[in-house]
């Protein structure tokens, strides 16, 4: 589904992953990352993909205070630190401001 976004300016986090082979429990933990990420004060939407390990996801914020209080979230710190050391093999973060966005 498309994110409903508000009028710009606001922020995006793109994050890129790719899969090691055996998810252990990810499928589970990114459900919980989604239902908790939705609760968060400035969350905006979300996007995701995932095709033959490749995974985008893109989360759309009210501002980068909003953001950084989502990375020192607990647990999602928790669930940061095993997808570092189990579920992914590599990974990039990017935090964009939006200025403009079209739409059809």
């Amino acid at each position: 589904m498309i994110a409903s976004t508000p009028a710009t300016p606001y922020y995006a986090v793109i994050f890129t992953s790719l899969l090691a082979a055996d998810d252990q429990g990810y499928g589970q933990a990114a459900a919980r990352m989604l239902e908790l990420a939705r609760e968060q004060p400035g969350f905006l939407g979300v996007e995701s993909a995932r095709e033959h390990g490749l995974g985008i996801t893109v989360s759309y914020w009210a501002s980068e205070a909003a953001i950084l209080a989502w990375k020192h979230h607990a647990e999602h710190r928790e669930v940061r630190e095993r997808g570092r050391s189990t579920w992914y093999s590599a990974f990039h973060t990017r935090v964009c401001k939006v200025e403009r966005d079209y739409a059809f």
